[in-house]
């Protein structure tokens, strides 16, 4: 056999055997007559031992092994001298009788270390080789644990694992589909799912009354840090059931993971809030928790004083950062600069101090007396060393986003965003429909199966956008990591929905006939949830991206560098395809 043992498996109670091992070569040490090797597999590092006395010839060819050599070992599990107690093998190493070299290596173009010389680019070319580092490995590891304890937490209530295709028709109400063209129907085109939605709800049509899948979903959309084009939900439906039902179900699989990959105990409910307050007191539909500093409307307060920016503003909030008084003028420019950087694109901002006498000391003080900016200050119930920054703009919703790129910067700043704290919440309420600048009209705010609210449903003839959503999102830190709703069951109002939404009766048969169809023969009430699992691996796992925990990710740009993809045809490959390629200039 090539190996009887891995290279984290062995103890000082194994002192004396025989044994066998293979991996690869992490390091080497050459101190007079004896070299050491650490040598790596995914299981743990074991320490070899070469001695010129023992044995000239192994101990000559241990000193021409480099780097990431593939080597087989055999020798006497001795009790070390200078123990180690960084490593769980610390306390023992290898006397080594034969040496093999199974595979050489090249010289790697970065050091497989968890501090890696490496960087992102250089890594994700050799992906292969950032696999092998400790730190990525524990990522997937930790994918791995996730994913079984997520099978079996389901399993145990009855869900039963089921696959929906991955080449599906394209529908086109929402993210941009990834096209696949089809051979044997020339001119027509498969698309690759953005979910299982309409599949899940017609396996719910089909008696399957509690289903789940870990299923690849694809979007061609522009990437961030929670995003790439190919992604992994855990995505699940139920029949029968109501919000409250999937509330309980899905927070229950929440607590489960968090007590068996974390250890960590939630006993008590996780957090509600509605969306509309989500948006008024932290300008966000998935607002960071572990701290506090609400908004505060100013409005009723800083208005009417003579200070343009002010008395034309549509809206004038702001908040208070405990404690950061003591800023000085550069740190409070930088968080000017931060406010008006494109991306977010405020106009200023105006700061308060709380001085230690309490009187506030601000950035606009010729335009306000002291009693003015005394019930300010009471307004966020600010105290002595308090600094309040006040964002202003022409658009609430708009400028609302902007206090809450503020209120994480400030929150990083002041070290509240500590990634092993977890504050989990429920934002419910969401509307149903939102406005399209590009379309010019409603457009589904989640998609276009999610029911109303029961008691909105007359306002769908009256005010549709005022229509709440049956519709829930699990927020983590600040991290949206899986949301769902009662899907609409009833033909009349789903066709409803489908003309609110602008199709005409021939385009939703087109894109939707078949759910339609499958609706008329009994079609129970159902709902569901997806949770997306690389942002739970992410979260867990203390990264800032998704990226380090998908075996092969894309780059920001949705390329596969390792693979070099996407990438040109062969033209006999669009000759089969019947296509001709042309690009826009």
């Amino acid at each position: 056999m090539y190996r009887t043992h891995t290279c984290g498996e062995l103890r000082l109670s194994d002192k004396d055997k025989i044994v066998t091992l293979c991996g690869w070569v992490q390091r080497s040490r050459k101190m007079g007559k004896m070299t050491f090797v650490d040598l790596r597999d995914r299981y743990g590092i074991t320490q070899l031992v070469f001695s010129e006395d023992h044995d000239t010839a192994i101990f000559e060819k241990a000193n021409s092994l480099g780097r990431e050599y593939v080597i087989q070992v055999k020798g006497k599990v001795d009790e070390r001298s200078s123990k180690n107690k960084n490593i769980p093998t610390g306390d023992i190493e290898i006397t080594v009788e034969e040496l093999n070299v199974l595979n050489k290596s090249e010289i790697p173009p970065f050091t497989i270390e968890d501090n890696t010389d490496g960087g992102d680019d250089l890594r994700m070319r050799y992906r292969y080789l950032d696999l092998r580092r400790n730190a990525v490995r524990k990522n997937l590891e930790l994918r791995h644990k996730m994913t079984i304890e997520v099978r079996q937490y389901l399993d145990s209530l009855g869900f039963i694992e089921v696959e929906t295709p991955v080449l599906i028709g394209s529908t086109p109400e929402g993210a941009r589909d990834f096209v696949v063209p089809s051979r044997m129907n020339p001119g027509q085109f498969y698309a690759l799912p953005q979910s299982p939605q309409t599949l899940k709800q017609l396996l719910m049509v089909s008696g399957f009354d509690r289903y789940f899948q870990i299923a690849k979903c694809f979007r061609d959309e522009d990437l961030r840090a929670d995003r790439q084009p190919e992604f992994t939900q855990i995505d699940c439906e139920m029949s029968f059931v109501e919000q409250e039902d999937i509330i309980n179900i899905f927070e229950g699989m929440a607590k489960h993971l968090f007590k068996k990959i974390k250890g960590i105990e939630f006993t008590e409910p996780f957090q509600r809030i509605t969306w509309a307050d989500a948006m008024k007191y932290y300008g966000s539909d998935k607002p960071d928790l572990r701290f506090d500093m609400k908004f505060v409307e100013l409005m009723d307060i800083l208005k009417g004083f003579g200070f343009k920016v002010f008395d034309d503003a549509a809206y004038i909030g702001g908040i208070c950062a405990k404690g950061a008084a003591s800023y000085t003028r550069k740190q409070l420019d930088q968080l000017t600069d931060f406010v008006k950087r494109p991306q977010i694109g405020a106009k200023g901002m105006v700061y308060a101090r709380i001085e230690e006498d309490g009187t506030v000391k601000s950035s606009v003080d010729k335009f306000y007396t002291q009693e003015t900016l005394q019930k300010m200050k009471e307004a966020f119930a600010a105290e002595p060393g308090d600094l309040i920054l006040i964002l202003s703009g022409d658009d609430a919703m708009k400028t609302r986003k902007q206090l809450c790129e503020l209120r994480l910067e400030m929150g990083s700043r002041l070290g509240l965003r500590d990634k092993d704290k977890f504050v989990c919440l429920w934002v419910i309420d969401f509307p149903l429909f939102e406005w399209s600048d590009e379309e010019q009209r409603l457009m589904a705010m989640h998609h276009p199966f999610t029911s109303p609210k029961p008691e909105d449903i007359p306002l769908l003839d009256e005010n549709p956008a005022a229509v709440r959503a049956n519709a829930y999102d699990m927020v983590i830190n600040g991290v949206e990591v899986g949301g769902g709703s009662i899907r609409i069951h009833d033909s009349a109002l789903q066709d409803k929905m489908f003309k609110i939404l602008g199709f005409t009766e021939e385009r939703a048969q087109e894109q939707f006939g078949f759910l339609m169809n499958a609706f008329k023969f009994g079609a129970p009430p159902h709902g569901g949830l997806a949770y997306g699992l690389d942002r739970w691996v992410s979260l867990f796992a203390g990264l800032d991206s998704i990226r380090d925990c998908i075996a092969f990710p894309k780059n920001n740009s949705g390329r596969d560098v390792m693979l070099d993809a996407p990438s040109a045809l062969e033209q006999s490959q669009l000759d089969e395809l019947n296509l001709e390629v042309h690009l826009k200039k």
